[in-house]
């Protein structure tokens, strides 16, 4: 009898293995980096080989650890990097280009071409997305457009598209030798080419890029059986989860009522709203995204705003001006003050991300006085963080007419006290952390689960989710308004820094 779930999660820098008991709980894990290929200024990418490879080995190396019979695993979930675009020969699974990453800004011609008629948000009642070269579209444009031959290719189906999570699938479901090429509808939701209401690869979008539609993955619900496992230790077990890694984080933090929301805390953050089962456009620089499909049941869609830099400043203070030997330290070093002094840590090292979406933005300090020492300076650096969340979720307020109640929090960050505390005081709400907090990795489990009824219905997953930690705000509704007032002032002094 199947006593476990598994999850690959392969991410931006790392591919992890992770076995989860029916609590939700990690029975046992691996882990191992890849390489992070920089060819020219802006341009980042991945060896998709490599990832199966290290994909392989992870598998390898946790069911080695575990030593439990591998047919008591019911069913493996994946999710992935987005945006991540990886193109390949059908016949043999060799890659034409290496992936081309998320962080990647070679588009970013085809993407000012694109809004000459329209601006940025041309395309984003159908996709729900602004024209950024943060999507997988506009990388696979890049890619057919490189190479001339490719284009008769795709137009055939000699050649595959898909993010990260369709190149894992259709190598884990056999490859050359009929791999099932799918994806689900959380990850098209980030290729800038499916159709948020019909869920469906969107003619006109395609038209725009120049993307075959014979080179697509088909999309499916982020819970079903896709295809089984040939090859490996895992031979036979049914993939039945698919999650992009944002999603897949909301999913496992149980967030499955409109209006419950999580933020993940890492090198930037990202905070997802279950905003239900219709779409809700953005009015306030927010992306509108898919936040899972269970099976035959309706989609439910999200809001998300992507903050570009958080713990990044932290490991910045770490890096670049020695103030703290490892990231951790810097709760001491902040502790040694009472505030910040009435300094703002503006961090639009490139640019600002949500809700403001400036390019031409850059980092800033304002407010500094002779007063001021190394601690206000690692105060101002991790209220920065949470002066961002607050940006963030007062955007999904607006756009979505339902105020957040509590904030579900996981990532790296959490679990520095004095962040989580006075993110609580800005946001002047309780902000909870879960005993478990590998969410995104249980995210991608619970929707395998589900799929083959090792889990019978979202309900069993919510009994699964308890909390390790939860902060009340302690702080004055005057004192919050003044001091998210000062950092409102000081985020326009970051404006309009580059000139072209």
């Amino acid at each position: 009898m199947a006593k476990y779930v598994g999850a690959i999660d392969q991410g931006t820098t790392s591919t992890r293995f992770m076995v989860f008991d029916y609590s939700g709980k990690v029975v046992g894990y691996d882990q191992k980096e890849h390489e992070q290929i920089y060819p020219k200024p802006g341009w980042v990418e991945h060896d998709p080989l490599e990832i199966m490879q290290a994909t392989n080995d992870v598998i390898e190396g946790a069911l080695n650890k575990l030593k439990i019979d591998v047919k008591e695993i019911a069913a493996i979930g994946v999710t992935n990097q987005r945006e991540t675009a990886v193109v390949w020969e059908k016949a043999t699974g060799k890659p034409v280009y290496n992936a081309i990453v998320w962080q990647d800004t070679r588009t970013d011609k085809i993407c000012n071409e694109l809004a000459k008629d329209g601006g940025q948000d041309r395309f984003r009642t159908k996709v729900g997305l602004p024209l950024a070269t943060y999507f997988s579209g506009m990388k696979v444009k890049w890619i057919l457009e490189n190479d001339p031959a490719l284009k008769e290719k795709a137009e055939k189906g000699e050649i595959l598209f898909g993010n990260i999570d369709t190149w894992v699938i259709w190598n884990m479901t056999g490859g050359p030798q009929g791999g099932v090429h799918v994806t689900d509808v959380t990850n098209a939701s980030r290729t800038f080419m499916m159709n948020l209401e019909t869920l469906d690869w969107d003619p006109e979008m395609l038209e725009a890029l120049g993307v075959p539609r014979a080179m697509l993955p088909d999309i499916k619900a982020s819970s079903q059986v896709y295809g089984y496992i040939k090859g490996s230790q895992l031979d036979g077990i049914p993939i039945a989860g698919d999650l992009g890694d944002q999603q897949a984080a909301l999913f496992g933090q149980t967030c499955y009522s409109p209006g419950e929301a999580k933020n993940t805390y890492g090198t930037g953050c990202f905070m997802l709203m279950n905003t239900g089962t219709t779409p809700v456009q953005s009015k306030n620089g927010l992306l509108t995204t898919l936040g899972y499909k269970i099976g035959n049941e309706p989609a439910v869609y999200a809001l998300e705003g992507s903050i570009a830099i958080t713990g990044a400043l932290v490991q910045w203070l770490r890096d670049n001006l020695k103030m703290i030997e490892k990231s951790s330290d810097i709760e001491m070093l902040a502790n040694t003050v009472e505030d910040s002094g009435g300094i703002y840590f503006v961090p639009a090292f490139s640019g600002l991300f949500a809700p403001y979406w400036k390019s031409d933005a850059r980092g800033v300090i304002v407010g500094l006085t002779r007063y001021i020492n190394g601690g206000h300076l690692a105060r101002a650096v991790l209220e920065a963080t949470a002066y961002q969340t607050a940006e963030v979720l007062e955007a999904m307020n607006k756009d979505s007419g339902v105020e957040l109640t509590a904030l579900k929090v996981d990532g790296g960050m959490v679990y520095n006290e004095l962040l989580m505390q006075f993110q609580s005081d800005i946001l002047g709400v309780p902000v909870i952390r879960p005993t478990v907090a590998e969410t995104t990795a249980l995210g991608a489990a619970y929707a395998a689960g589900l799929a083959v009824g090792f889990w019978e219905k979202v309900e069993d997953l919510r009994a699964n989710w308890a909390i390790d930690k939860e902060w009340h705000p302690q702080m004055d509704a005057e004192t919050r308004e003044k001091l998210y007032m000062g950092w409102k002032k000081a985020v326009t002094r970051s404006f309009d820094w580059v000139e072209e």
